[in-house]
């Protein structure tokens, strides 16, 4: 595969992620939306289908990554040729971009009819119930680390999945979210908090307030990371082990 068509298949794949992801969160903050109040449940199970739908999009051009966390944690161990970095993640940055202006040209009207400044950013990016850095950093690490983990597991031919490996991993995500998604709101994923809080510094949306990049800049990028390294290697680690 070429990087022009690796590079389109994650650029799509992530604004698909961001456009259903941010999108089932504006459903629920915002005010006069079908689904608001619709509650954790319904935003956590929106994003495990927008995973699900991310995957089974780009899965087989370009594994299905979307998600710089993965990218970055594949190269490390050697999975993928540290040469498609950029490649990669350029693509997903600017698909977390685009998916957030989509979900704000689709939600315009609820935007003007909500004040609220955190739930407006909360559609965008992730935000912290009790901020701290470490503590923040900390269940992002973990978050993510069970979601590389999990990927691998899952993706291991040994299990015999084919295709049903995207609803898995939507599963996963979906877990993932009613468990740890709690303090942070679970970014596992740079892509998905940077691009779409870009979004939300650029476009003229009103009662926003700021975009909050002295936490964002931080936690939702250097933890999952972080997390992702971990997480592959603990189940190389029990891959090796096993063998």
């Amino acid at each position: 595969m070429n990087h022009s068509g690796l590079f389109f298949a994650e650029f799509l794949g992530t604004m698909v992620l961001i456009l259903l992801g941010d999108g089932v969160v504006a459903n629920v903050l915002l005010n006069k939306s079908k689904g608001q109040n619709g509650g954790w449940i319904v935003i956590t199970a929106g994003w495990g289908f927008a995973v699900m739908v991310a995957v089974y999009l780009t899965g087989f051009i370009s594994g299905g990554h979307v998600n710089p966390a993965v990218t970055i944690s594949f190269a490390v161990a050697g999975l993928i040729d540290v040469s498609l970095l950029p490649t990669y993640i350029i693509a997903q940055l600017l698909g977390g971009f685009c998916g957030g202006v989509l979900v704000y040209l689709a939600y315009m009207d609820h935007f003007k009819e909500t004040n609220d400044e955190v739930a407006i950013l909360s559609i965008f990016s992730t935000v912290p119930q009790i901020r701290c850095l470490v503590k923040n950093m900390i269940t992002e690490i973990i978050g993510t680390a069970v979601l590389l983990i999990g990927v691998l597991g899952v993706t291991n031919e040994n299990n015999h999945i084919g295709s049903l490996g995207a609803l898995i991993i939507g599963l996963l995500v979906f877990s993932i979210g009613l468990s740890l998604g709690g303090p942070t709101g679970y970014a596992i994923n740079p892509a998905r908090d940077l691009g779409p809080r870009l979004a939300h510094y650029f476009l003229p949306i009103p009662n926003k307030g700021g975009s909050d990049f002295k936490y964002g800049l931080i936690v939702p990028i250097i933890g999952p990371i972080i997390g992702g390294i971990i997480g592959t290697f603990i189940y190389l680690l029990l891959i090796k082990i096993s063998l």
